[in-house]
């Protein structure tokens, strides 16, 4: 796990303030563990693209960050040659995908899955 804290759940999210890190955390485990690239496909949305096999983590952790930061849409698609997550929100938070993608290439450069 690095130590960099990541920050980019936005102020709007109802997850409470004390859990927000671990749930980064979760997110900077997945990338780094499984991201194979990230494509920025318009301003308010990317896919990035993990390993087969992390479909299962990759829905559960997409369906409780929706849970309480309700603006996020995910799509995760598990194909031949790995899975992709496609994440979307709208143009008042895009500073959070921008941040979220930094994130998650930052966790798979450090190459530290926390596992």
């Amino acid at each position: 796990m690095s130590t960099e804290t990541l920050h980019w759940a936005p102020s709007s999210c109802t997850l409470p303030t004390v859990e927000r890190p671990l749930r980064e955390q979760e997110f900077e485990r997945l990338f780094a563990s499984s991201l194979r690239g990230v494509t920025r496909t318009s301003a308010t949305s990317a896919d990035f693209a993990l390993a087969p096999g992390r479909a299962a983590i990759a829905r559960d952790l997409a369906a409780r960050e929706t849970s309480c930061c309700s603006f996020f849409t995910f799509d995760i698609r598990d194909g031949d040659t790995g899975v992709v997550m496609a994440v979307s929100l709208p143009p008042a938070h895009a500073a959070v995908l921008e941040a979220l993608v930094g994130s998650a290439l930052r966790a798979r450069d450090s190459g530290v899955s926390g596992a």
